[in-house]
């Protein structure tokens, strides 16, 4: 008889992830193949076929996951991706969901939650939200200050550029990027000689201390999502040792316990 135990063994085994994780990348090729109109005309009846199989194996996969994990299974933020993934998947393509066609590319975001790697990335990426939250504030408030001055100043020169705010906010958004903006630059200095030092310490500011400050944030989520899985991987050693340890224990103490009988054996002999 099957039970929940078993499937929960099968669908955590390595073998059986290895397996979803190879039909994942199969599904991505075809879905890529999908794109050449000459190879449809040439396979188009191949590819649904493995696209069909692909997502029907994902379908029986999330079943397995549900059946052995119960309601905890809605307890992993990965499970409910996954969920929702395949649950795009599956609605019918055709007639006003015909759309969701192109969104069966999706299924290849099932990588994230197959691959640890990939996982700790992501989870790292959404703890640096609310950090990045603030930095991008301060990059709106730095953003609308020199538009402003950017208005003021060159308004009358470039209007094309600068000529009202929003103008002028699309323009250093582009200088922010690095695109084109010692074209604008130039331009303005056969005006304004001096005019390239707004944009210097503008794009110091901007681009680089900023970017700057973005990498240290993620890079500060990552390690602590690092630091995080050493811990965890530590306290689990540290309970298998303990495991162990207390083994070991019961196992010298009935050592002892048979000697002692063995000696009491011995001396009631005559």
């Amino acid at each position: 008889m099957i039970t929940r135990e078993g499937i929960r063994g099968l669908v955590t085994h390595r073998r059986f992830q290895q397996f979803i994780i190879a039909i994942i990348l199969l599904n991505a090729v075809t879905l890529g193949l999908e794109t050449s109109r000459a190879v449809v005309g040439q396979f188009g009846t191949v590819l649904t076929f493995l696209d069909r199989a692909a997502l029907a194996i994902f379908v029986v996969e999330l079943t397995l996951r549900l059946y052995a994990f119960g309601w905890r299974f809605f307890r992993d933020p990965w499970n409910v991706f996954d969920l929702i993934i395949i649950g795009i998947a599956v609605v019918p393509t055709s007639g006003p969901f015909s759309v969701l066609r192109a969104m069966r590319v999706l299924r290849m975001l099932r990588l994230i939650s197959m691959v640890p790697a990939m996982r700790r990335v992501v989870s790292g990426l959404l703890r640096s939200i609310p950090g990045m939250l603030s930095i991008m504030a301060l990059l709106a408030l730095i953003l609308y200050v020199a538009g402003v001055m950017a208005t003021k100043m060159f308004g009358s020169v470039q209007p094309d550029n600068f000529g009202d705010l929003g103008t002028s906010l699309f323009t250093l958004f582009q200088v922010m990027t690095g695109e084109a903006w010692p074209d604008i630059a130039r331009e303005l200095m056969k005006a304004q000689p001096m005019a390239w030092i707004f944009f210097v310490v503008y794009i110091l500011v901007s681009s680089f201390a900023v970017l700057n400050l973005f990498i240290a944030v993620v890079v500060g989520g990552m390690e602590n999502e690092m630091t995080e899985d050493v811990l965890e991987a530590e306290e689990k050693n540290a309970a298998a040792q303990a495991a162990s340890d207390q083994l070991l224990l019961v196992e010298i103490r009935a050592l002892r316990a048979e000697v002692a009988a063995m000696r009491g054996l011995a001396e009631e002999r005559p």
